[in-house]
């Protein structure tokens, strides 16, 4: 059972991050504009803000990454954030 957890676990952190990095390649024809000769709309300055927050918030990711040997820790990094989100309160509607 707690194997199975576990896989749980981390199937749903390779999801997210899978999801994020999909949503991050439509930054950069957004960051390549101003260099083909367009400017920023307010709305592409917005995404943009978007964008950043979203890669703000795969930090931990990367540092982990960084690390030698970080990718075989990555499933302790995976078990920890789950066991943080098992003691926030559920969202009240």
């Amino acid at each position: 059972m707690p194997l199975r957890r576990f896989l749980g676990i981390v199937q749903r952190e390779k999801k997210f991050l899978g999801e994020e990095f999909a949503r991050t390649q439509k930054m950069m024809p957004l960051l390549m504009k101003p260099r083909n000769g367009g400017r920023w709309t307010q709305e592409d300055k917005r995404e943009l803000v978007e964008h950043l927050k979203r890669l703000s918030g795969m930090g931990p990711y990367v540092a982990l990454l960084l690390l030698p040997g970080g990718l075989a820790l990555l499933p302790l990094l995976a078990w920890w954030l789950d066991r943080r989100r098992d003691r926030r309160p559920p969202p009240s509607a």
